[in-house]
C-alpha cells in the first residue's frame, strides 16, 4: 500500500446547459487546462487533518469518525465529505492528511471544488488498492455534491474524472467524450464570485411558480444542446456560435443574467464572435466566447473594455491523472 500520492484534475467550463442540467437534460462541458493538485498521505493515527491555503483553510485537524460532523468551514466540505463517502464504502483504518494546491483561482467558477473531490478520491483509492472505474468515482463523487448542494447534475465532477469535452447526462445517465481537438474560446471573469447554491435555488423557485413556462424553457435547451453537439463534431463553430447565442436568452430568462456579464456578452459579439454566453450558474463568474481566430484580439480588447479581465485557458484536455 503507498502511503503518499500526489493527484491532478482539470477545471471545467459548461458550454451549453446551464439549469436544465440539474432537471434530467443533456449538456456540454469542456475541461479546462488549469489543474487541482491535491497530495494525500496515509496517517497512523486516525486524524483528518487539511491544508488548503487556495481557500483559506490552514491547519484544520479533526478525528476521522468526526468527518462531515459539526460546522465544517465552506472550504474543506467537499474533501471532507468525499472522505467520508469513500470510507464508508470503503472503510480503512487510519487517518488522512490531504494538502491541496490550485492552478486557477477558486473565484473563476471553474470547479475547484468537484477537482479537489476527484483528486483526493482517486487518491484513496490508488492508497488503499481500490481499482474504481471512472464511473465509481463519478458516482461516489455525485453522492458528495448531493450531500453538500442538495442538487446537482454532476456534470463538474465528470468533467474532471474524464477530461476531453463530453456529452452529459444528468446523474451520469449519459457521459459521452465527444472526438474534438479544440474549442477556439475567450474566457472573461466578470470579477464577481457567484453562489451557485443561491442561483441554482432561485431558478427552482420560479419554476414553482411557473412550472410549465420553465419547463417549455428546459426542453428548448434539451433541442439546442443536441444542435451544438453535432455542430461541435463537425467543428461548425458559426453554429455553435449561434446556439450560445439563444443559449444564454433563455439564461436570461431564468433570471441568472446580471449587467456585468451582458456587457462582456455584447461587447465580445460586437468584437466579431461566433457567439458569447455566461457559463455556470450565473450571478457573475465567466463568459465564453466562440473566437474566430482572426477576432480573438478584438473579442479580448471588448471584454476588457467593460471591466472584465480574459483567462487564457486550454480546452478539451486530459482528466484526473496520478502525478507520483
Amino acid at each position: 500500500m503507498k502511503n503518499k500520492i500526489t493527484i491532478s484534475a482539470p477545471g471545467k467550463l459548461m458550454l451549453l446547459g446551464e439549469h436544465a442540467a440539474v432537471y434530467n437534460h443533456p449538456c456540454l462541458v469542456t475541461a479546462v487546462g488549469q489543474r487541482m493538485r491535491a497530495t494525500v498521505t496515509f496517517l497512523d493515527e486516525s486524524n483528518f487533518e487539511l491544508e488548503a491555503p487556495d481557500v483559506q483553510v490552514t491547519g484544520y485537524k479533526k478525528h476521522i469518525n468526526d468527518i462531515g460532523i459539526g460546522d465544517v468551514p465552506k472550504g474543506a466540505k467537499f474533501v471532507e465529505m468525499a472522505i467520508k463517502n469513500f470510507s464508508e464504502r470503503y472503510p480503512f483504518k487510519g487517518g488522512v492528511r490531504v494538502e491541496t494546491t490550485s492552478e486557477f483561482s477558486s473565484l473563476f467558477g471553474f470547479g475547484s471544488s468537484s477537482a479537489s473531490t476527484i483528486c483526493v478520491l482517486k487518491a484513496l483509492s490508488e492508497i488503499h488498492n481500490r481499482k474504481l472505474s471512472n464511473k465509481d468515482l463519478f458516482d461516489i463523487a455525485y453522492k458528495t455534491v448531493l450531500d453538500i448542494q442538495g442538487k446537482g447534475s454532476g456534470f463538474d465532477v465528470a468533467a474532471a474524472i474524464y477530461g476531453g469535452t463530453l456529452y452529459f447526462l444528468t446523474g451520469g445517465k449519459i457521459i459521452e467524450p465527444l472526438r474534438v481537438k479544440s474549442l477556439p474560446l475567450t474566457v472573461g471573469y466578470s470579477g464577481i464570485k457567484a453562489d451557485t447554491i443561491t442561483f441554482m435555488k432561485q431558478v427552482s423557485e420560479l419554476s414553482k411558480k411557473y412550472p410549465t413556462v420553465i419547463d417549455g424553457i428546459y426542453q428548448q435547451i434539451d433541442e439546442l444542446v443536441e444542435l451544438a453537439k453535432n455542430a461541435t463534431l463537425e467543428n461548425d463553430w458559426q453554429t455553435v456560435g449561434e446556439l450560445m447565442d439563444i443559449n444564454q436568452g433563455y439564461l436570461e430568462s431564468l433570471g441568472v443574467g446580471i449587467a456585468k456579464l451582458s456587457a462582456m456578452i455584447y461587447g465580445a459579439r460586437g468584437a466579431g464572435a461566433y457567439g458569447a454566453k455566461l457559463s455556470g450558474a450565473g450571478g457573475g463568474d465567466c463568459i465564453i466566447a466562440l473566437s474566430p481566430s482572426s477576432k480573438k484580439e478584438e473579442i479580448e480588447k471588448a471584454i476588457r473594455a467593460v471591466g472584465g479581465e480574459v483567462i487564457p485557458v486550454e480546452t478539451n484536455v486530459e482528466g484526473v491523472r496520478t502525478e507520483n
